[in-house]
């Protein structure tokens, strides 16, 4: 349960820095895109660009490199899982055999395997530093706007947008509560140690408990927004209107470089 307290999607850190003074609309795009390029590229160089690019991001930022790194410890069961499945699976030139199972371990394997992990790392650190570096109230709003040509088909924007948002700050809530009732289990003289199996089994007396009071709480805030008569759509106004400014058109331009050089090394580059 120590891992879950790694998991910072869903947190917003109030720092001031470039990255928190953007538009929420310009983050959005990078992020949808900078990803969209790293999950399509299949070679080691064509991430250098993107890593370099992550680095100065976690630098404007003004950030605990600990704390968006963390991100990546509850997902090292999935990198794994993943590495070995394809250092196992993939035909190529075979380093060495396995004894017992008869399987090989090739070099093509390792390199994909590799590959997938890294891709995996660069896309949750680069989620973990939208939600990190913007409001809940910017990412409903800016989700809204972006989402708003497609009302003419009938699409509710605003309310999918306030779904997603709520969605994304209970996960942290949700964190809380499942450590809070870990606790409260090992002081009732709960066990959770053992084999997988034997941990499995004791998670259900945490799951059950963490499913009641996550409905519970869902249901009293949607009481609370129907008390406070809210309603969303058209006749909403915002407090804090959003605006471009000049900062956003120098992120987006240098998001744009850094996709063409992502692009320009996985495609030139042998």
């Amino acid at each position: 349960m120590a891992v879950l307290k790694d998991i910072t999607l869903g947190k917003y850190i109030a720092v001031d820095s470039p990255l928190h003074r953007l538009d929420p609309r310009t983050k959005f795009i990078a992020t949808l895109a900078l990803m969209s390029a790293v999950l399509t590229t299949s070679k080691f160089v064509a991430l250098i660009p993107f890593a370099l690019f992550l680095a100065c991001a976690l630098l404007l930022a003004r950030l605990p490199v600990g704390i968006v790194l963390n991100n990546l410890r509850p997902f090292v069961w999935l990198f794994s899982i993943t590495f070995v499945l394809n250092a196992l699976l993939t035909p190529g030139t075979i380093l060495w055999l396995l004894p017992v199972l008869d399987y090989a371990v090739t070099a093509e394997g390792l390199q994909r395997g590799g590959l997938l992990c890294l891709r995996l790392s660069t896309t949750i650190i680069t989620a973990a530093l939208l939600t990190l570096t913007t409001a809940p109230t910017e990412l409903t709003s800016g989700l809204e706007r972006l989402l708003k040509p497609l009302r003419r088909i009938g699409l509710p924007a605003h309310e999918l947008a306030m779904m997603v948002s709520i969605s994304l700050r209970f996960v942290p809530v949700l964190v809380e509560e499942a450590e809070r009732l870990h606790k409260a289990q090992l002081a009732r003289g709960a066990d959770f140690s053992g084999g997988p199996i034997r941990r499995i089994q004791s998670l259900i007396p945490l799951l059950v408990p963490l499913f009641i009071s996550s409905f519970a709480r869902a249901d009293r805030l949607a009481l609370a927004m129907e008390s406070r008569c809210y309603r969303g759509g058209d006749q909403r106004t915002h407090f804090r209107p959003l605006h471009f400014q000049g900062i956003d058109l120098a992120a987006a331009l240098i998001v744009l470089f850094t996709l063409l050089l992502v692009l320009w090394v996985a495609k030139f580059y042998p």
